[in-house]
């Protein structure tokens, strides 16, 4: 698991709280929590009990962001636990109130994208497959969920529009402010004609809804920034508070895009090939899954570049993700190296 941050564990309000959850839960009440580092938009804590360690999570809120991110992963590990699948946390007990989830904790680390292997790409499909195993669950839709091409369109160009404003007191900002300018613009105007002109030469209509069957059960944010290995080699996935109804194109999109461990662009053909066989993509399905990906490459862009928004801040804030000088400057980096990635796969 990630590296504990100390923290003060004499806090008598998350004491309390862990220890509600853990009655309701049937286990014994923690004698002590500690801060783990890593949470990206969340609060998440490690507690001591006789029967050993489980995890507290607090999930992100505010009034700019409507999202129930407790909702959304509960429901999805809750269905995942339900049908067998145990390549997740076990969901224990959470208080929509205080928005807190109790989990079981995982034992593992973060793989790196150098040990990536053939076999961990096969775990993250089997794991798609299982949850997606019929009859599905009536979930809601996951978080920004796209159900035609206009949608996923619409949804970039919101993301690259968020960003024409950047906070003003945030470091960095001026260089953020030209990134976006000079290169992301162009680049999203360049890909979005390149969609359209692809959308044309397949016969896909841009406002043609996504027909049910075809759409999947999506962790959302997949990829391996957000797994757990052990020391046998198996992997747990995490944080599925984006979770939801979603286009399988989308969750293909995000998995070859998320930049914390990057996953190579040479097996999108067969991921595809492995969800339409699983899944039973049709020809629409399989076409958006390949027309998408540059425009996912935009959307992770302008997620790297959150941080320089004011409900970015205050998000890293609440999670308290450390020098936020340092950070802006990491992620400017980031956002520069993956806009060179567009046009980087050159699926037909």
């Amino acid at each position: 698991m990630n590296a504990p941050e100390a923290v003060n564990e004499t806090d008598a309000a998350l004491l309390a709280l862990a220890q509600r959850l853990t009655a309701q839960a049937g286990r014994p009440a923690p004698k002590a929590l500690t801060r783990l580092a890593g949470g990206r938009n969340n609060q998440v804590y490690r507690l001591e009990a006789d029967d050993g360690p489980l995890v507290l999570k607090r999930y992100f809120t505010d009034a700019r962001d409507s999202r129930d991110r407790l909702g959304a992963e509960w429901s999805f590990i809750s269905h995942a636990w339900s049908r067998g699948i145990r390549a997740v946390p076990e969901p224990l007990a959470c208080d929509r109130a205080e928005q807190a989830g109790l989990y079981s904790f995982i034992e593992g680390r973060k793989l790196t994208a150098a040990e990536l292997t053939p076999g961990h790409v096969e775990a993250a499909i089997e794991f798609v497959l299982a949850v997606n195993a019929r009859p599905r669950p009536a979930l809601a839709p996951g978080s920004e969920a796209c159900f035609s091409l206009a949608e996923h369109i619409a949804t970039v160009e919101r993301r690259v529009a968020r960003l024409a404003t950047l906070d003003s007191e945030v470091p960095h900002v001026a260089e953020a402010r030209q990134l976006v300018s000079a290169q992301l613009q162009p680049t999203w105007a360049a890909a979005k004609a390149g969609i359209l002109s692809g959308a044309s030469a397949e016969g896909l209509a841009l406002d043609a809804a996504i027909s049910a069957d075809q759409n999947c059960l999506s962790p959302s944010d997949f990829g391996f920034h957000n797994a757990l290995i052990d020391d046998a080699g198996k992997l747990t996935f995490l944080d599925f508070e984006y979770a939801g109804r979603d286009d399988p194109a989308k969750l293909v999109s995000d998995f070859f895009c998320q930049p914390e461990v990057p996953v190579p662009l040479a097996v999108h053909e067969h991921f595809i090939e492995r969800l339409t066989q699983g899944l039973g993509l049709d020809a629409a399905s399989v076409a958006r899954c390949r027309l998408l990906l540059d425009a996912y490459q935009i959307k992770w862009t302008c997620i790297i570049l959150n941080d320089f928004l004011p409900l970015g801040a205050a998000r890293r804030a609440f999670a308290d993700t450390g020098a936020w000088a340092e950070r802006c400057a990491a992620q400017l980096a980031k956002a520069e190296a993956k806009l060179e990635l567009v046009g980087a796969d050159d699926t037909p």
